[in-house]
């Protein structure tokens, strides 16, 4: 059996392992316990009764968490003339068509988000062994392929974040900083549970949303009752 660190000897017997708690002293207890020299991010993995192999069982889409998740996004915009300016304006990072593309496909991928105007599809296409698998690949459904390249900038500086489900049938996503107040982690973990909610696949079997729990990214993981949380 592996030792336990000294952090993790401090924090044995602060969490019980089989005890549900309430949104509210999960919370508490995951900022007391986030206690490293920097600002570590709360987390929540939700258990869903899906299986992502069938179509009709995925679970993905985008929400935009009221409080911002305290990282800074980095987006890169594929787009020309009037709407490569909008982008520009709105605060991309990165501005640009086929010399993106060649820049992307030299290695140049340290973004948290790539958005597309439809006419740049086919340039975005030739990106699909460097941006799939980074999960960046500009969507439609995702609102990262669209012509209000403002909103999606705007969106997604502002704390819009993607979730997809893996093959587990778990969604993880951070949901802020443990710096942040725990009202202002607690709108974001609303707003990310009825975001899944809304989610649900219709070919979904039994319970659809099986266990949430929540940590921070040193800190142990802390259940929460379902019961007491809305619409799941």
């Amino acid at each position: 059996m592996a030792k336990l660190t000294k952090k993790q000897k401090s924090l044995d017997g602060k969490v019980q392992a089989d005890k549900l708690y309430g949104v509210d002293e999960a919370l508490g207890l995951v900022k007391s316990l986030a206690t490293s020299k920097f600002d570590e991010s709360v987390e929540v993995a939700i258990n869903l009764g899906v299986d992502p192999r069938h179509a009709d069982q995925m679970v993905r889409g985008v929400v935009n968490l009221p409080k911002g998740t305290g990282k800074t996004v980095k987006v890169a915009v594929f787009a020309k003339g009037a709407k490569a300016d909008e982008a520009t304006a709105a605060g991309a990072d990165r501005v640009g068509a086929e010399d993106l593309m060649e820049a992307m496909q030299n290695g140049e991928t340290n973004y948290d988000r790539v958005i597309a105007t439809p006419d740049m599809m086919g340039v975005v296409g030739r990106l699909g062994k460097v941006l799939g698998p980074k999960g960046l690949m500009p969507n439609p459904k995702l609102g990262t392929v669209t012509m209000d390249v403002t909103k999606a900038v705007t969106d997604a500086k502002a704390g819009q974040i993607e979730f997809r489900v893996e093959k587990a049938g778990i969604i993880h996503a951070g949901i802020g900083k443990a710096s942040f107040p725990e009202a202002d982690l607690k709108a974001n973990f609303d707003a990310f549970v009825d975001a899944i909610v809304k989610a649900k696949p219709t070919g979904a079997k039994g319970k659809y949303v099986r266990k949430i729990a929540l940590s921070s990214t040193m800190g142990p993981g802390v259940k929460i009752d379902i019961a007491e949380v809305a619409g799941a």
